[in-house]
């Protein structure tokens, strides 16, 4: 059950979203267990943001939340993935891209808990 939240300052066409949405389903795979069957994606640009003071350039705050834990290695693996799929998307420069990961004990789906 991960989802993954993406907010930046620049606008993102519905052919960049789709694009990155399949990119993100293969991505969350290099997290044992997970798939992109339960994977949730949303998406805010536009946003008013500042990095360093400044938002004269493209930025991105990312949120992964999964229910369960993973390792640091496949963390690792995945914010290189979505560092790189914003590059080659947006052209984000991976230095303007948080990624925040969240473990989750407790997820509820179709009425009941996990």
């Amino acid at each position: 059950m991960p989802y993954i939240s993406t907010k930046t300052n620049i606008v993102i066409t519905k052919e960049k979203e789709t694009t990155i949405k399949e990119k993100l389903g293969k991505a969350i795979e290099l997290i044992p267990g997970k798939s992109e069957h339960w994977l949730m994606l949303s998406f805010e640009d536009n946003a008013s943001m500042y990095f360093q003071g400044k938002s004269d350039s493209g930025i991105a705050f990312v949120e992964v939340k999964l229910f369960g834990s993973a390792s640091s290695s496949a963390y690792d693996k995945l914010t290189a993935a979505i560092t790189d799929i914003l590059k080659e998307e947006l052209e984000l420069a991976p230095d303007k891209v948080y990624v925040k990961y969240e473990e989750v004990s407790n997820w509820g789906y179709n009425g009941n808990n996990f």
